[in-house]
């Protein structure tokens, strides 16, 4: 084989993987499109909870960390600052639309260790699961996931945990558990 030939080979394969690349991600952004973040602003009057400094990773489906989701706006990592009110979850990437996660729609906050190519300590990624708007079912929830910059994955979940609903007591009134 000359050395021609060869190049023009290399060169064939790099455009069909490069291509097949296109049309995975095509196919990816067309099967998400359903999935609308909330944008808007923090309703007047709410009450600052915590803030976080950092980056944005991912947004995958519930529970499964290597799914990528190709949202509008939160298809790619950048930096984040997400601040936590008492009426929900604002998210600041540059160059995007702030995105407002109300309370209502926020089903959890927990810490993380994996997020699709991002591997840190244990608990070192603050994981948001939301619910999307018209979405019921549990297959619809999506997992953020952020890495503070100060290394406070913990008290970030923790803030966003003190919005949601309190599940009721299954201790007996007057119990000695």
């Amino acid at each position: 084989m000359t050395r021609e030939l060869a190049l023009l080979v290399i060169v064939a394969v790099t455009f069909v993987l490069l291509g097949l690349g296109v049309w995975a991600w095509r196919r990816r952004a067309r099967r998400d499109s359903g999935i609308v973040p909330p944008h808007g602003d923090v309703p007047a009057g709410a009450e600052v909870i915590s803030t976080a400094h950092g980056f944005y990773v991912a947004a995958t489906r519930h529970d499964q960390p290597l799914e990528r989701l190709a949202i509008r706006g939160l298809a790619f990592r950048s930096r984040a600052d997400v601040t936590v009110t008492d009426q929900g979850v604002a998210v600041d990437l540059p160059g995007s639309e702030r995105l407002f996660l109300p309370a209502a729609q926020i089903a959890g906050a927990d810490v993380a260790t994996v997020a699709i190519d991002r591997v840190v300590e244990r608990g070192g990624l603050a994981r948001i699961t939301w619910c999307p708007l018209g979405a019921g079912d549990t297959d619809a929830l999506v997992d953020l996931y952020f890495r503070p910059q100060d290394s406070t994955a913990r008290a970030l979940a923790d803030a966003i945990a003190t919005l949601l609903p309190t599940p009721a007591s299954t201790t007996p009134t007057g119990s000695d558990e």
